[in-house]
Parts: C-alpha cells; sequence; structure tokens
C-alpha cells in the first residue's frame, strides 16, 4: 500500500512538471499590448539561478514577437521571432550561439 501511494505522488510529480509553463511577467499592459519577460530560471537548494531570458510583446489581437538569450549551454544561445495572429496564423524565428548551433523554426497553426 505504501509503495503505491509513493508511486501515485511519483508519477503526480512528473505530470506537473511536464506540464509546467515558464512564467511570463508582465512589464507593461495597456490597449497596444504586453511588454513581458520570460526569465528561464532553475532551482537550487536555497535560492533560483537565473540562465537568460525572453523579452517579447504580444498584441491584444494574437500576434506577437520575442528576443531572448539561453545561457544554459557552454556558449549563450540568441533567439529572434514573432508570429501573426488569426484563426490561420504563421509563426517563424531563428537561434543561433554564433558559431555551430543554428537554426530555423516556423510553423502555422489553424483554430477550428
Amino acid at each position: 500500500m505504501g509503495t503505491s501511494i509513493v508511486a501515485v505522488l511519483g508519477l503526480a510529480a512528473c505530470c506537473a512538471a511536464a506540464l509546467a509553463q515558464t512564467a511570463k511577467l508582465p512589464l507593461k499592459s495597456d490597449d497596444n499590448g504586453t511588454v513581458y519577460v520570460e526569465p528561464n530560471v532553475s532551482p537550487t537548494e536555497t535560492s533560483m539561478e537565473s540562465k537568460g531570458a525572453t523579452v517579447g510583446a504580444q498584441r491584444p489581437d494574437g500576434s506577437s514577437k520575442y528576443i531572448g538569450v539561453d545561457t544554459t549551454g557552454s556558449r549563450p544561445t540568441y533567439s529572434l521571432g514573432g508570429s501573426t495572429a488569426g484563426d490561420l496564423s504563421y509563426s517563424a524565428g531563428v537561434f543561433s550561439d554564433g558559431n555551430e548551433k543554428k537554426g530555423v523554426k516556423a510553423g502555422v497553426t489553424l483554430k477550428y
């Protein structure tokens, strides 16, 4: 009985961690949209450690743009991107560490 409770609690913790999203902290919000910062933090035993952040802007119609840096690797990775709004929206972004790691990502979202 005790083992099954531990297994259920462990499974619940894994599911919660998988569904968790990083928090977007609003810096400014008005009729034109919201400017936010999304820190990339990792917990330590006694505090939180910052490993970069993303700054973005989201308009009331749902379109957005962002720029960020991730310092979890041996070299910092920089990213830039944006997306449109509507029932058929497009998104695109690029990332690079200035050396070997680089890429382009794109997507289409269809709301129905």
